[in-house]
């Protein structure tokens, strides 16, 4: 027995008895690991069990009282909706924000229970390939008009179009109202005049309202100044007038003044003159004072002629001339009208100092009964400091005889 414990004795102190040792410090390790393992497994198990019994709470509470403890009912969410619900009609202006497009348009988010769309066709007034190019892209807010609905979804057609036209009609009122000058695109032609793109809308020019001589083919595409005539949104109607509008430009022709101009054509009424831009009428009656029965006789479309101003109607845009009064003898005008046109100017201040003084004369006559005036007629046949009381169309002298007529 003494030996038996010696010999452990020796194994346990003997270099060779370390290896029995590292075994055994092994085992301790590993139970000390498998311990471990088992409690983080069971705290797992506790953790699951705890979040079982809260989502099985959650549920009865769920099943059994869904609303119990939440602030926002269903009454306050149907409230909500109500404050974002709108008149839906067709005509009613809503605003909307863009969040996507595609080959055919734009879907729009106006704040309604369903999406918007704004077809390609109404996103703009002038014809474009992608909504892209009038900057209809994601994020940009505009106002739109309603102007259908999609009834399998109930979701709303939108137009830019339509509210872009209303302001170009107001638009035109308003340069209507100004009576000012604009430029129009001669975009087409039918029978009764020419089609000008103007703000963005199409006018209608009468043939009677161009000044300008040149064909249709020669004013295709061209611009023209122009002013508008009438501007009716409930009838869609836009009528416009080149004559006007170059009356405007050229300002008040002075009435008795002379102006070269050139034949552009010729009627059996008269022949009309390009005088700048602008259409003057020198009626048959007006050539001369000799008697003519055919104005080819007497002028050819191309000739390059001086002419008087008559009259000028700003409002029409029409302007009367004459070269009958500026005849140093009758007839001059057919048998020489190189003359004239030299004599022209010197004719036409004796034209006008006739119509001061008869101008002077008619005061004249005005004061006999009103003589608490105090105004007197000088030697001259001019009535105190000459001031003209001349109609801002100008009068129509066409009837005032020249000095051998009287």
């Amino acid at each position: 027995m003494a030996s038996l414990a010696h010999n452990l004795s020796a194994i346990c102190y003997s270099p060779l008895a370390s290896r029995p040792t590292l075994i055994h410090s092994h085992k301790q390790r590993r139970t000390s690991i498998v311990c471990s393992s088992v409690a983080i497994s069971s705290a797992q198990n506790k953790d699951r069990i705890k979040l079982k019994e809260l989502f099985q709470d959650a549920y009865e509470r769920c099943r059994t009282a869904p609303m119990e403890g939440v602030s926002f009912t269903f009454e306050n969410f149907t409230d909500a909706l109500e404050k974002y619900d709108f008149d839906a009609e067709v005509g009613t202006k809503v605003k909307g924000t863009i969040f996507d497009t595609d080959a055919g348009g734009a879907y729009v988010d106006i704040t309604a229970k369903s999406t918007a769309y704004l077809p390609l066709q109404e996103a703009c007034i002038h014809r474009i390939k992608h909504v892209h190019e009038a900057g209809i892209v994601s994020g940009v807010r505009e106002e739109f008009v309603i102007i259908g609905e999609i009834e399998a979804d109930d979701s709303l057609i939108l137009s830019l179009k339509s509210i872009q036209y209303d302001l170009c009609w107001e638009r035109c009122r308003q340069l209507q109202a100004e009576d000012v000058v604009v430029k129009g695109k001669i975009v087409g032609a039918n029978k009764g005049g020419l089609v000008a793109a103007v703000e963005g809308l199409k006018g209608f020019v009468p043939f009677s309202q161009i000044s300008a001589k040149s064909t249709e083919e020669e004013l295709l595409e061209k611009d023209l100044p122009l002013k508008f005539v009438e501007v009716d949104v409930e009838q869609s109607r836009l009528i416009l007038s080149h004559r006007k509008a170059a009356a405007d430009s050229h300002g008040q022709l002075g009435i008795g003044s002379v102006v070269t101009g050139t034949v552009q054509s010729l009627k059996p009424y008269g022949a009309f003159i390009d005088i700048g831009g602008m259409s003057g009428l020198l009626h048959v009656s007006q050539i001369s004072h000799d008697r003519i029965t055919d104005i080819e006789t007497a002028l050819q479309p191309g000739d390059i002629l001086k002419v008087m101003i008559l009259s000028h109607d700003r409002e029409r845009g029409r302007v009367s001339l004459s070269t009958k009064k500026l005849e140093p003898t009758p007839g001059d005008m057919i048998r020489n009208p190189k003359l004239v046109f030299e004599k022209a100017e010197e004719m036409a201040q004796t034209f006008r100092q006739r119509i001061a003084q008869a101008e002077a004369m008619a005061r004249a006559d005005m004061l006999r009964f009103q003589p608490e005036s105090g105004l007197t007629l000088s030697g001259d046949g001019i009535l105190g400091p000459f001031t003209s009381d001349l109609p801002a169309e100008g009068l129509n002298l066409s009837e005032v005889p020249s000095a051998e007529d009287s």
